[in-house]
Parts: structure tokens; C-alpha cells; sequence
């Protein structure tokens, strides 16, 4: 099997599309909420000229979801796949907002593992991006064994650097924690 990192993932909850061009005015539905910036590093990612530039560097990953709620079709936020290297055998997984109505409903944790069982069949470590203030995805990053490892100043596409703690997880621990 060949790496692709954009396919079509699905599981009992959600559908990841790769996201496109025409998705933006959906996508910016969900994410015109102040709620969902309140502690990701772009606080100001709710107004729509800000959001066109994350949505414009989300296209240029060419790694970027939409997340559709399997029962409502709903657009319900987005994640993306990202700096892959094949030298270190890694990939980071980010940029993740989710409708204020769905967290806390199992969600996230839902889409982490849709994306961690398809990913780690290309590689062996998984790393994250965490705002230092986002103590919500820091909370959830942990509820799947995700190790803090270091920070690192981030400069975003289109906006200023910010502090981000960096998360990883293996396949070893991520084989374990999926039996467990």
C-alpha cells in the first residue's frame, strides 16, 4: 500500500474528506465561533480573514480533512497530516478545531484513532503541535498516551510564531494502547 496523505477515512462517527477549494464557506461556518480559537494559538482564526489564511495553508499541506459527522453530514471541524519526513520515519498531525457542540462527545478521540491506525502503517512516530495555552488539547493528546517531549516556537502560515509544546507517540505504544 502506498502512502496517501489525504484519503477518504471513515469509521462509526465521522468521514475525513481531503479538503478542497469549494469546502472553504462550509468550513468557515464551523469555525466562525470565537469558542473554538479561545486557547489554540490564533485566537483571532473566528474572523473570516484570518481563517482564509489558515484555510490557504491548510490546501497547501495537501494533507488537510474536512470532518463530516456521519449522522447529521454535518461539517464538524478539520485535522491535518503534515511534515512528513521519511528520514526520521515521522508525521505530525494538527491544525485541529472541532465544533464547540461536539466536545467532550468522544469525537477528537474518534478521529485520532481513524487517523493513528491508517498513519501507522507508513510510519513509526507520531508527532503533535500543541499551543502552551491549549490545555484542553493538551488534556486530550494525553487520553491517548501521547508523550510531551519538548516546545518549540511555531511560525503558522500566514500568522506569527507561537509556543507549542510537542507531543509524540509511537507505533509500538500506539499497537499497545489500541489492545489495551
Amino acid at each position: 500500500m502506498k502512502l496517501d496523505i489525504q484519503p477518504i477515512l471513515e469509521n462509526e462517527k465521522v468521514i475525513l474528506y481531503p479538503l478542497q477549494e469549494d469546502d472553504f464557506e462550509t468550513l468557515y461556518t464551523t469555525a466562525s465561533d470565537p469558542k473554538i480559537w479561545k486557547q489554540h494559538p490564533n485566537k483571532d482564526r473566528w474572523k473570516k480573514e484570518v481563517f482564509r489564511t489558515f484555510f490557504k495553508g491548510a490546501m497547501q499541506s495537501k494533507g488537510a480533512f474536512r470532518i463530516v459527522d456521519k449522522a447529521t453530514g454535518n461539517t464538524i471541524g478539520s485535522t491535518r497530516f503534515y511534515d512528513l519526513s521519511k528520514k526520521r520515519n515521522s508525521i505530525y498531525i494538527g491544525y485541529t478545531f472541532y465544533a464547540v457542540e461536539y466536545w467532550g462527545k468522544g469525537v477528537n478521540k474518534s478521529v485520532k484513532i481513524l487517523i493513528l491506525d491508517y498513519i501507522f502503517q507508513f510510519v513509526t512516530k507520531v508527532y503533535f503541535h500543541i499551543g502552551a495555552d491549549n490545555i484542553r488539547s493538551q488534556i486530550a493528546i494525553g487520553r491517548i498516551d501521547a508523550e510531551k517531549i519538548g516546545k518549540q516556537e511555531v511560525t503558522y502560515f500566514g500568522e506569527a510564531s507561537k509556543l507549542n509544546y510537542i507531543y509524540e507517540i509511537t507505533k509500538a505504544k500506539w499497537n499497545q494502547h489500541s489492545i489495551g
